[in-house]
């Protein structure tokens, strides 16, 4: 059974799963659905015309002090793989459109290197500010923790306060607690423009 995580809950993700080391982490999210009318629902989200709201998920691996050691620590779709291959990005969704996960990546806990304490789970909107989307316009989005050894779902967070005005969210973290691994729901809000702006505030 998944434990199901309200914001700001921190939970044990190795502790009570011995030999838990290959797991998956999912986001995802639905668009809001768009009014096919006029009126101001149309005028809002553009008549049913406008850009797909374009999601992307990316973890942040920082070092003991909460800083950001190097770019290449930055998984996102233009790095899909970080340099010691402990994690790894499935690739970019562009519509959010379906069920279930619309990113996924797959990390080896035991192979991340000794000096990385912490992973941040980031998800924003592309283009946020050129084409005015928000967070107002997303719906059901969530991450889990899968065990990738038999697809068992071990941690479910729903975020459900109001993200409007958001451009991108610190959705979740993985972090060292002695030699164990934990699980944070975050869920916090931000205006950073792109993930560039969310990345300089760890460096």
């Amino acid at each position: 059974m998944a434990i199901n995580l309200q914001k700001g809950q921190r939970v044990d993700l190795t502790k009570g799963n011995p030999g838990l080391s290959k797991i998956m982490v999912g986001l995802g999210w639905d668009p809001v659905q768009k009014s096919g009318g006029g009126g101001l629902l149309g005028s809002l989200f553009g008549g049913g015309g406008g850009a797909n709201i374009d999601c992307d998920a990316s973890v942040i691996m920082l070092g003991e002090n909460g800083k950001l050691k190097s770019n290449k620590d930055v998984i996102y779709f233009g790095n899909l793989k970080s340099a010691d291959g402990s994690v790894q990005h499935t690739g970019d969704n562009l519509t959010g459109a379906g069920d279930g996960d619309d990113e996924q990546l797959l990390i080896d806990l035991s192979r991340v290197p000794a000096h990385i304490h912490k992973m941040v789970f980031v998800v924003n909107i592309y283009d946020a500010v050129k084409r005015k989307q928000h967070f107002g316009m997303i719906q059901n989005a969530f991450i889990r923790v899968v065990n990738s050894s038999n697809n068992q779902e071990l941690i479910h967070y729903n975020l459900t306060d109001n993200y409007s005005g958001s451009t991108s969210i610190i959705v979740g973290e993985i972090y060292r607690h002695g030699g164990d691994w934990k699980f944070a729901a975050v869920g916090t809000g931000t205006t950073s423009p792109g993930l560039s702006d969310v990345v300089r505030s760890y460096s």
